[in-house]
């Protein structure tokens, strides 16, 4: 593992923001695949509570020599904001692994990055031009392919959905302005310590007493959770909102296979179709940035 993460490290900041992306898709759909397994067991706001408890205990070895820069982030109020805002997008988010198959919850999903997008070329100033236009583009174009034959009336778990655009619209942006200023681990410790206190209060009206079972699964919620954070803090380091918000369209096909090996859901052949147009575009994006990342190194050389 450490002579990947070596390799992985000398390549060019693109690349390795693509790496850090595809690692966190691949940790929040299978978090989400375990919330769909116990979500009818257990009330959300409870699997949320617990998944940020267990989230703090694994994330608090990370204190041991940062705690004097993981606990004074220069940039509070937006480390807070960040924390609120996760609290009411993973309500949403488990709510829709509740009703909806793991592949039609990705694809809904993928409207959230249009407007993120956009924001972050206005506030972060960051271009909005060429093949990031191209990738956001295809991203688009592949989701509404994967979900023009699929959704043809509103349910509950849709709209739970839409509750998750409209809280992480600013997430890239503030993301971004902390990875700027903060600690890479920063939010791994704030999101679980702003979202506790936010989740106990409705937990404490539909406390239902787990089983081992139950508290093991989301014992397993909250390190996927914790290495999430992690790993996408780093996706956020080596590249703009704007790539980052273009790969995470690799989540579509991730989200398909899983849900079909898992709970037998068998994707149409609109995802495989829309998910062809999602991944040429990213990998389009990515190699794009790398090359341009090798011309400035090699221009400034001279």
């Amino acid at each position: 593992m450490s002579n990947l993460l070596t390799k992985i490290s000398s390549q060019p900041a693109a690349i390795q923001c693509a790496f850090w992306c595809i690692i966190s898709n691949v940790l929040l759909v299978f978090q989400l695949a375990v919330v769909r397994l116990i979500a009818w067991e257990i009330n959300v706001f409870e699997i949320v509570f617990f998944r940020s408890l267990f989230s703090l205990i694994f994330v608090t070895p990370l204190l041991t020599n940062n705690a004097r820069v993981l606990l004074h982030p220069n940039r509070l109020g937006i480390m807070i904001l960040c924390g609120a805002l996760a609290f009411i997008a993973n309500v949403c988010f488990y709510f829709a692994a509740k009703y909806l198959p793991l592949a039609d919850i990705t694809a809904i999903h993928f409207t959230r990055p249009i407007l993120a997008a956009i924001l972050a070329a206005f506030i972060l100033k960051e271009a909005l031009k060429g093949a990031r236009i191209i990738a956001i583009c295809a991203g688009f174009v592949g989701a509404a392919i994967i979900i023009r034959p699929g959704i043809v009336e509103l349910n509950i778990g849709i709209l739970f959905v839409f509750g998750v655009v409209a809280a992480q619209t600013w997430n890239p942006i503030n993301r971004r302005l902390l990875a700027l200023s903060e600690h890479p681990d920063a939010l791994a410790v704030w999101n679980p310590l702003c979202i506790i206190p936010l989740a106990l209060i409705p937990t404490i009206f539909v406390w239902t007493t787990p089983s081992i079972e139950l508290l093991a699964w989301m014992a397993l919620i909250g390190v996927l959770e914790m290495l999430n954070q992690r790993v996408l803090a780093r996706a956020y380091i080596h590249g703009e909102a704007v790539v980052v918000l273009a790969l995470h369209y690799t989540r579509l096909p991730i989200a398909a296979v899983l849900g079909f090996f898992m709970f037998g859901d068998i994707p149409e052949f609109w995802i495989w179709v829309g998910g062809s147009v999602i991944i040429a575009g990213s990998f389009f994006l990515a190699y794009k940035e790398a090359t341009s990342e090798k011309t400035k190194t090699a221009n400034s050389t001279r």
